[in-house]
């Protein structure tokens, strides 16, 4: 086989075992043997698992690269940054598509949404968390992970008016204030009871 019908191989095998398995149950060396190549062939062309997943799942970016260009600029006008690439991955049908089917696909839903979390947390949420760099950071990226996914799932896959129709700079002129504000640290969250610090058993003993 060419180049190109080896990496298409090793993608076509990967995407089926993501599917079928989830991204946790996954591994590179399982895909290359699907795919009928030695191990050390995956690595020719993605040095890790979330890379791998990125180019099967056809995401138009990888999070070991996109994360740090999107939060090197800095904070300011992170928001917008954040809120243009949720809405450019979930805008080609593919992607759509692929990252759809896995939720659908393999042994339960469950497993592929834990699979999801997982490289989520690890590819995207744990990096913004450590830029971020404040006791509610991980707080403060889970509500903006939510609000954009919600945003681009309405619009791109529920195809909620007018949402669907507008303009995608339209759409950012709306959504990326709010992330701007979760991303301040100086901006206390509107929650006076939540405690970073405290894990929800010391809440259980405290009576809280």
């Amino acid at each position: 086989m060419g180049t190109d019908d080896v990496r298409d191989a090793l993608l076509d095998s990967a995407r089926a075992a993501f599917h079928a398995r989830g991204y946790v149950r996954t591994s590179m060396k399982g895909v290359a043997v699907a795919a009928g190549v030695a191990p050390e062939v995956v690595n020719r062309y993605w040095n890790s698992k979330e890379s791998l997943f990125a180019a099967a799942m056809r995401l138009p970016f990888d999070p070991a690269s996109a994360v740090p260009e999107l939060v090197a600029p800095g904070l300011d006008g992170m928001g917008e940054r954040l809120t243009r690439a949720t809405l450019d991955m979930l805008a080609d049908e593919d992607t759509r598509n692929d990252l759809i089917s896995l939720f659908q696909a393999g042994a339960s839903t469950a497993k592929a949404a834990k699979g999801m979390q997982v490289f989520l947390e690890q590819s995207i949420v744990d990096r913004l968390v450590r830029y971020i760099g404040v006791p509610d950071a991980r707080l403060r990226v889970n509500l903006i992970m939510s609000y954009l996914l919600g945003v681009a799932t309405s619009r791109y896959v529920l195809r909620l008016e007018p949402l669907a129709s507008m303009a995608e700079d339209d759409v950012v002129k709306l959504v990326a204030p709010t992330i701007q504000t979760w991303l301040d640290p100086s901006k206390p969250l509107k929650a006076p009871d939540y405690n970073p610090s405290r894990s929800p058993a010391q809440k259980r003993a405290s009576g809280d």
